[in-house]
């Protein structure tokens, strides 16, 4: 995602859209229209928003501007006369440069308007220059770390701004700088640059984007993590679809330079995978969102899109430009020296989204294939851990040069908006969280899922109407109130019990009993608490009803169909390397004021 920098560490890049490469991956179908151009050659007509490309006697020396598939007297047919070895030189480059250029405009059948330089930076340089987004202020920092923990990706005892970096910073292979006008290429510290043809193709479809839209427009950076994602999902949608489109042709009938062993300048693979999936959302949803679009209506209805950009991920998710939101209504009514951070988010609020919503509860079952993750049932407890796992590795479609996920379940299908208010108090944290849905069955599915994450982490029964507490021992303690009004759900946090009636004094929700009324004395936790299976939810358990799925996660991938894994899940192979585009400079990193 865009990160909006600060103009103490990025007076020249307000927004810029990088390459981040991840290293596990499934391998994707080719999609089915992948390498089709309509009015591919020159003297075609051409439906709205494209422009028919020229032949190869058309390109001239000096020819570009005016012409589609030539630029600097190169026309796209034509390949590069050289061999990638110990990397390009300048010359190399330049020539490398001009035939992607030629190449974006056939696919993308519009000229580019001007020259786009491309430049490296080596890895450290890059690390150094993007760490935190270059938003560091504490109060930023505290804010956002109370976020991501109430979407249960972060713990207490982990920083989140240093977990983003470590996603963008370690990984990012290039980008584009619309107020630099410029590519960057991330290069392995002391090599030669080695680039990827569909980094660069990528790449310079953003330049495109940037030359006919602005992309320091501020309605291409959302002002929530929402917003921000859901501007991705047709900027980097439609930067998605071109690569695929122009990979095909290189399988085809193009010849196109070998992509560099490795994946290009990726370096640590090690993430914080739920950061990493939340991000990932628009490469995939937007480029098949996009595909809809063309499919459609042409290009045309692309370049609507971009003037108009989504509004949330759930429009993206569904593929849906008339997706239905609602109102959220919220009051801060906290006592005894609560405050929230008027100056972070819109009037101290993040809004999360259906597509984090759907990490957050996939998440918890990360650890059946990845160290250290947990490995709970949330999302459908009267399924296995793995079965869980792989609900984000079924998709309706499928994508030639990157894996797709799914992001859509019942669970968070029905959102309709919300508001996360990090709160205060000295030396305390909490927050409340107010979402919307679209009807009561909506609002009670995400409420249940809620409950069942919350008991998964905690030792005990979930009691209704009464704040519940998790114990010190998990990433997540404290004390948490439910509460669900109709199609509204709220969620409060606090360090204690009485704290969680502190932030909301009205909040319909008793203490807990001291004796272990609240489900300390664990019920039947004895085998639901290790997150074996049944995801921590005594209070739902699945009664062995599921065939042999009885939930121990470690051996039940084979049960059935396509859900099949048990600690090695298709998808997410650490093999194989994904070129997986990523817009830095954004993640929830908002306006520092």
């Amino acid at each position: 995602m865009r990160r909006v920098l600060t103009l103490s560490t990025a007076a020249a890049a307000v927004a810029a859209v990088a390459v981040l490469c991840v290293a596990f991956t499934a391998g994707a179908a080719a999609a089915p229209d992948a390498g089709s151009v309509s009015a591919a050659s020159g003297g075609g007509p051409a439906a709205p928003g494209e422009t028919p490309s020229a032949s190869a006697d058309e390109c001239g020396p000096g020819d570009g501007t005016d012409l589609v598939g030539c630029w600097n007297g190169t026309h796209y047919e034509e390949s590069v006369d050289f061999e990638e070895t110990d990397g390009l030189n300048e010359t190399q480059l330049e020539a490398l440069t001009d035939l992607t250029m030629a190449r974006v405009e056939h696919v993308r059948q519009r000229p580019f308007r001007e020259d786009v330089p491309v430049e490296t930076v080596s890895r450290s340089e890059y690390a150094d220059d993007t760490a935190s987004g270059g938003n560091s202020s504490e109060a930023f920092r505290r804010w956002n770390d109370q976020v991501w923990r109430a979407l249960f990706v972060v713990g207490d005892e982990t920083n989140a701004n240093d977990e983003i970096d470590s996603v963008f910073g370690g990984a990012v292979s290039g980008f584009y700088s619309p107020a630099e006008d410029r590519i960057v290429i991330v290069v392995p510290d002391g090599e030669s640059p080695d680039i990827d043809p569909s980094t660069l193709a990528h790449e310079l479809l953003h330049a495109m984007q940037d030359q006919y839209h602005d992309l320091t427009d501020p309605r291409y950076v959302g002002v929530t993590q929402d917003g921000d994602l859901a501007v991705d999902g047709i900027v980097e949608g439609e930067a998605v679809h071109v690569e695929e489109r122009y990979a095909a042709r290189c399988a085809d009938n193009w010849t196109c330079a070998e992509a560099p062993e490795g994946g290009g300048g990726g370096g640590s693979t090690s993430y914080n995978v739920g950061i990493l999936q939340t991000v990932l959302q628009p490469y995939g949803d937007g480029a098949l969102y996009v595909r809809e679009l063309v499919d459609e209506g042409g290009w045309a209805a692309v370049n609507e899109t971009m003037n108009d950009p989504p509004g949330s991920t759930a429009e993206v998710i569904h593929r849906d430009p008339d997706y239905r939101t609602s109102n959220v209504s919220f009051e801060d009514a906290a006592t005894d020296g609560w405050e929230t951070y008027p100056d972070q988010g819109v009037d101290g609020a993040e809004t999360a989204g259906e597509a984090s919503m759907f990490v957050m509860f996939w998440y918890q079952s990360a650890g059946v294939q990845f160290d250290g993750g947990y490995e709970y049932s949330i999302l459908d407890p009267e399924r296995s851990v793995a079965q869980n796992y792989n609900i984000h590795l079924q998709t309706d479609a499928q994508l030639q040069t990157r894996a797709t996920y799914n992001y859509a379940h019942p669970v968070t299908d029905g959102w309709a908006g919300d508001e996360l208010y990090p709160y205060r108090n000295g030396d305390r944290d909490g927050y409340v969280w107010a979402t919307e849905w679209q009807t009561e069955a909506d609002a009670a599915a995400f409420r249940d899922a809620y409950v069942r994450m919350l008991t998964a982490h905690g030792d005990g029964d979930y009691a209704d109407e009464t704040v519940y507490t998790i114990g010190d021992d998990s990433d997540f303690p404290g004390a948490y109130g439910v509460e669900r009004d109709g199609t509204s759900v709220t969620i409060t946090h606090a360090p204690s019990p009485e704290g969680v009636l502190e932030l909301r004094p009205d909040a319909d929700l008793a203490l807990p009993d001291t004796d272990g009324a609240d489900g300390s004395d664990g019920g039947d936790g004895g085998d639901d608490g290790d997150g074996s299976g049944d995801g921590g939810d005594g209070s739902d358990a699945d009664g062995g009803e599921n065939e042999s799925d009885g939930g121990d996660g470690s051996d039940d991938g084979d049960d059935g169909d396509d859900n099949s894994t048990g600690n090695s899940a298709p998808g997410f192979g650490v093999g194989a390397a994904l070129v997986a585009l990523v817009a830095a400079l954004g993640l929830s990193a908002r306006r520092a004021t």
